[in-house]
């Protein structure tokens, strides 16, 4: 009875470990440098339009006191249009130039930030969605009062940031259309996927969750940002690499499924996750559009 017991007890002690260990793999971000994601745009783009810009930096103090940095990109004509874009995990402000380039060409002024834990922010841990969709709704409410010459203004996410802008919509902000690229429904199952990918079991997430919630305060099921859909009337058009093995095209449909206002789904044929913008540009700026004229906002054709 000895031995059982201290068998039980050691494998009770592992399996604590590997769920103090996974949680904080989990949300620990490994974010890139300024200078990283730079260098990793200029190989895949051309983005010397970039620098020519002329530009606002300001920063924004969130709910809690954590101060987030922004950047507007000027139009260099006066326009009254406006998106805000939220990068993806890991990343910050500089990848989100891969979309700039299209919202520039429709006549759109494009606000650019690093999420919480990114670029040039304070490192913190990352709750997938949730602190992160309360910095951007206090940004857009932040971003109408400092800038009321903008009568259209919308956001635009990828991966994260597009988890991020699902979850904001819990909080009825002044927008007018949301683009959300390859976001997670809920983040669960993507960490099931992943733990899989590790050889490991899946329903080790639970016990990760329960060692999130004593070291971070955050249980992994209470990131859903599919929940915060709900009610929500904001025009949303979900777009998603059609190859993507990450988060899977699902995600994107189950959110298109949630939201009660209009909503359209456009799947990128051959592009894995966050690549559908590079992978076929062209086809990624006519759905903008044809989701623009659907809903009534106005763009420069």
């Amino acid at each position: 009875m000895t031995v059982l017991l201290w068998i039980l007890l050691a494998a009770a002690l592992l399996l604590t470990g590997m769920g103090f260990f996974l949680a904080h793999f989990s949300m620990t971000i490994r974010r890139q440098t300024l200078e990283e994601a730079r260098k990793w745009q200029e190989e895949h783009y051309d983005i010397s339009w970039y620098d020519k810009l002329e530009k606002q930096d300001y920063l924004y103090t969130s709910y809690d006191g954590y101060v987030l940095h922004a950047k507007l990109l000027l139009h260099p004509r006066h326009t009254d249009r406006c998106v805000l874009i939220s990068h993806g995990y890991t990343d910050n402000h500089i990848g989100s130039l891969k979309y700039t380039k299209m919202y520039l060409d429709m006549g759109y002024n494009v606000l650019l930030y690093d999420l919480r834990g990114h670029g040039e922010n304070e490192k913190t841990f990352c709750t997938y969605s949730i602190r992160e969709s309360r910095d951007l709704d206090g940004l857009i409410r932040d971003a109408r009062q400092r800038f009321p010459q903008f009568r259209v203004f919308g956001i635009h996410g990828e991966s994260l940031g597009s988890a991020t802008s699902a979850a904001c919509m819990q909080y009825h902000p002044d927008i007018d259309f949301a683009v959300l690229d390859c976001g997670f429904s809920e983040i669960t199952s993507v960490m099931q996927r992943g733990l899989q990918g590790m050889h490991l079991p899946p329903w080790m997430v639970h016990v990760a969750s329960v060692c999130a919630r004593i070291r971070y305060g955050y249980y992994f099921h209470e990131m859903r940002p599919v929940d915060a859909l709900a009610g929500n009337k904001i025009p949303m058009l979900f777009i998603h690499g059609a190859e993507d093995d990450f988060i899977l095209p699902i995600h994107s449909e189950r959110m298109h499924q949630a939201t009660e206002g209009y909503s359209e789904v456009h799947l990128v044929a051959g592009a894995g996750h966050a690549a559908s913008v590079l992978t076929a540009p062209e086809e990624y700026k006519k759905a903008v559009q044809d989701f623009f004229r659907a809903i009534n906002v106005d763009f420069d054709e």
